[in-house]
């Protein structure tokens, strides 16, 4: 009797287990279409019923996972910003060396943009209000806020060494942020232009950013 008992138990579990698989499967299957209609179509023309059509199944089926665009484009983007709060965590994790964190990390965001042009397209440039009002995003909980902020302790640190010169923080990181980002973009999408290669031009702009910002 025992031994029946386990066995329904244990086909149950198994029974649970598929289903939790599936959910995940399926939930992948939609973001990953989603991302692909972000791209092609744009944030005004992508519809919950366009990327119904492309996955084969129903709207109702969809909403069962995301309440619309918004919900799918922040699911996207949360999952991007985890890759970039976890790779900052372990840039950070090595403090006796402020600085050289910093340059590590501000050559990862130009990495993971030229490794990664679509994910890169979609976090930044597809809807960069969604997270809301800039009051909004740093308010609420989220993984693009909270590796924003990581990477911003990373250059409050530089600064507390005396390695980087005092200023507004916000400012400091901010344009060390955004300069990386500006060569992404027009690398990106000018690719008819003759570049240098973009490993040197990621580690002239990061060096020469680093040295004119030093005390």
């Amino acid at each position: 009797m025992l031994n029946k008992i386990n066995t329904v138990k244990d086909h149950l579990m198994g029974a649970k287990e598929k289903r939790g698989r599936y959910k995940e499967d399926f939930r992948r299957e939609i973001l990953n279409s989603a991302r692909e209609l972000f791209i092609n179509e744009g944030y005004e023309k992508f519809s919950m019923r366009g990327l119904a059509k492309k996955i084969d199944y129903s709207p109702t089926t969809i909403y069962l996972y995301f309440k619309d665009k918004d919900d799918l484009l922040i699911a996207i983007c949360e999952e991007v910003a985890e890759q970039f709060l976890a790779n900052l965590s372990r840039i950070r994790a090595h403090p006796s060396k402020p600085l050289e964190a910093l340059r590590q990390a501000m050559l990862y965001f130009i990495e993971f943009a030229f490794d990664n042009p679509n994910q890169y397209k979609v976090f930044f440039l597809t809807r960069p209000n969604v997270y809301g009002t800039q009051e909004e995003f740093m308010e609420r909980e989220s993984m693009a806020r909270n590796s924003y902020l990581e990477f911003r302790k990373i250059v409050q640190e530089c600064i507390g060494a005396g390695k980087l010169r005092r200023m507004d923080i916000d400012v400091l990181t901010q344009v060390l942020a955004t300069a990386t980002h500006g060569l992404i973009a027009i690398t990106t999408y000018h690719k008819n232009f003759p570049w240098a290669d973009r490993k040197v031009l990621a580690i002239t702009l990061v060096d020469g950013l680093l040295r004119g910002f030093q005390k």
